[in-house]
């Protein structure tokens, strides 16, 4: 048996998505492959302090009363110092010890800090391959005004918005009521660069602006007024061939929104109720074909690399992209490994692919 791969799983981080990250952690240390990996998990506390965590997935199991966390257990692990080594270090109370040598990195980060190119920058610079998209396409998927921006230039289908900053909201407001006036009601108001629908507002009349500002400001200094859709929304997850093959979606999935105003942060990670989720959606060959080729396409306009999900509305004007997730969620519930799991993969097959995958880029 050929010798085993050291994966650092990396996980929690300084975003308002930490608890989902360590929850994906969770999913993914629970199920990849003890016999062909050697797993060490390192968390970012809320500080940005790189630890040695516990490789422990019941330690991260989502759970509504007590969110899960990454502590500051005292350890610091230390990256390469240069390109000529992948040996990663820890400090602790007894002194500095090695961890040996990594293979990749699994980034399994949400949110800024993380997913928007930041740590995809650190681990170019000491030339440890990961998982996932690059700098460029990280920092694009992660900020949805230059996602919509790029997806236009790509003459894919988006949604009309409006884009304002905080500068913008408290030197002019009238701005924003123009740009909600001229959308029209209801809309949605969010962070520009902020996931899993953390701060992200539906507002229908002109009175709700103010308070819906103020929320999306507190994740994010840049903020989207975007026009609601009336359609089914559905998603769909990519994934990167390897060299010379073609990238793959694999069937949808559909959000169903019935007693919600949308699809939200509690509907998804804390399982409140309203909303339900099918996979594989209910869509003719014909429409799973033109689903598929946009999400490819979208993927391929942002020079997405390793994994996305696709987010679409059906409305009766055709197929709408909402946005794309560079690094969804990856607990074994989420949409993504749903929908590959409707495609045939089995969720520790699913986390084989994305590593060889990454690996067959280097």
């Amino acid at each position: 048996m050929t010798d085993k791969l050291t994966v650092a799983l990396l996980f929690g981080g300084r975003s308002s998505e930490h608890s989902i990250s360590c929850a994906t952690a969770g999913g993914v240390l629970a199920a990849i492959d003890r016999d062909r990996f050697t797993v060490i998990p390192i968390g970012i506390t809320p500080d940005g302090a790189f630890v040695l965590e516990a490789d422990d997935p019941a330690r991260f199991r989502l759970n509504a009363e007590a969110l899960p966390r990454v502590a500051d257990n005292g350890t610091r692990v230390r990256w390469p110092d240069s390109t000529k080594t992948r040996e990663l270090t820890v400090t602790d109370a007894d002194g500095t010890r090695s961890l040996g040598q990594v293979d990749l990195v699994f980034p399994i980060l949400h949110g800024p800090f993380g997913e928007d190119g930041t740590v995809q920058g650190m681990l170019e610079l000491v030339g440890l391959p990961y998982v996932g998209s690059g700098v460029l396409a990280s920092a694009l998927g992660m900020d949805k005004h230059f996602t919509k921006t790029v997806f236009q230039q790509a003459s894919l289908p988006v949604a009309p918005w409006r884009t304002i900053t905080a500068e913008d909201w408290a030197e002019a407001p009238g701005m924003a009521y123009a740009a909600l006036e001229e959308l029209g009601f209801p809309a949605f108001v969010k962070p520009a660069r902020a996931g899993s629908s953390v701060g992200v507002s539906k507002v229908s009349t002109s009175e709700q602006l103010a308070d819906a500002m103020a929320v999306a400001l507190a994740e994010d200094s840049k903020v989207l007024i975007e026009a609601a859709l009336v359609g089914r929304e559905l998603e769909i997850a990519v994934l990167q061939g390897r060299p010379g093959e073609p990238s793959r979606a694999s069937v949808a999935g559909e959000v169903i929104v019935s007693g919600r105003d949308f699809y939200d942060f509690d509907a998804k990670y804390l399982d409140a109720p309203g909303i339900d989720l099918v996979c594989p959606a209910a869509l003719g060959e014909a429409e799973l074909d033109v689903m598929r080729k946009l999400a490819i396409r979208a993927f391929d306009a942002i020079d997405g690399a390793g994994l996305a999900r696709v987010d679409f509305f059906l409305t009766a004007n055709g197929w709408v992209i909402n946005e794309i997730n560079t690094m969804p969620g990856f607990t074994p519930i989420s949409m993504f490994p749903s929908c590959w799991l409707a495609s045939g993969y089995t969720y520790p097959e699913l986390i084989d692919e994305l590593i060889d995958v990454a690996l067959s880029r280097r």
